[in-house]
């Protein structure tokens, strides 16, 4: 059972309902308020206004793509109602990074059905948005089928080239390390092409093992079992990236109905002028 589900249940909620940042969830008045007070408890490097925070790494950014921005950036688990935006974000990547994503020089058609073979129900996937809501970085943590290694999951990841430099590869490997360990994932595998050095460098950099076998390298990274603090984190971000995400559907839909006043407006005094 996930920490969601304990949440939900109610198990959690006498503990963690005296801690700043659970008496924000339950009052949502509080939510941002107190993520920063919570932050260095749960080790969740959160800012309070998550658009501005994501907004300057978007313009911003470091120099090295395996290096963790200083910013926190919102990123959300996705779900069947994303499909359209998985396939816009891998339909735009160049040919040079869609080999690298996948190992081979996927085409149009390789890339419509690997996003319509997804499974939601089981494996995870997670998103990095920026303001026009376009899915800018995504990441994919498959888990295992094979009976005999129950405990493994493999990790992938794609980012914009506009969104590059940014860090946003490590922040959702970070991610999917999180939530893998929180689903009872014992072993992390990296499947890459040798000269994909950035994935490679964002798994040497957490830990892994790196082993080369001609054009192709795998990582392997042991992972720890996970423990309250991590459920906790996990949970306090995917409540704080929903949030953020939602505010920008707000804000998208009000731009929308004020271009349509603005048109309404504009109307009858272009009808008035011409008259």
């Amino acid at each position: 059972m996930t920490a969601f589900s304990l949440i939900q249940d109610g198990r959690y909620l006498s503990i963690l309902g005296e801690t700043p940042i659970f008496r924000c969830m339950l009052d949502p008045k509080q939510w941002f308020r107190s993520l920063v007070e919570g932050v260095a408890k749960h080790k969740a490097p959160l800012q309070p206004d998550a658009m501005a925070a994501e907004e300057r790494v978007l313009k911003g950014g470091v120099k090295d793509a395996g290096e963790r921005p200083r910013t926190a950036v919102p990123i959300r688990s996705m779900g069947p109602n994303h499909l359209a935006r998985i396939e816009a974000h891998l339909l735009a990547l160049s040919e040079r990074d869609r080999y690298l994503r996948f190992g081979y020089a996927a085409n149009d058609d390789h890339i419509r059905r690997y996003v319509h073979g997804l499974n939601f129900d089981r494996d995870e996937l997670f998103g990095v948005f920026n303001r026009r809501l376009e899915l800018v970085a995504m990441a994919h943590l498959a888990y295992s089928i094979d009976p005999k290694t129950p405990n493994c999951a493999e990790f992938g990841v794609s980012v914009a080239k506009t969104a590059r430099g940014k860090g946003f590869g490590h922040l959702l490997f970070e991610r999917a390390v999180m939530h893998a360990r929180n689903e009872g994932v014992s072993m992390l595998f990296i499947h890459a092409l040798s000269e994909n050095t950035a994935m490679l460098r964002i798994a040497r950099g957490a830990g892994a093992l790196v082993e080369r076998d001609g054009a192709e390298s795998e990582a392997h990274l042991r992972l720890p079992p996970a423990d309250f603090d991590s459920r906790v984190t996990e949970l306090m971000r995917e409540q704080w990236a929903r949030t953020d995400y939602h505010l920008k559907v707000q804000v998208r839909q009000f731009k929308k109905v004020l271009r349509r006043l603005q048109d309404m407006r504009r109307k009858p005094k272009a009808e008035k002028e011409s008259a």
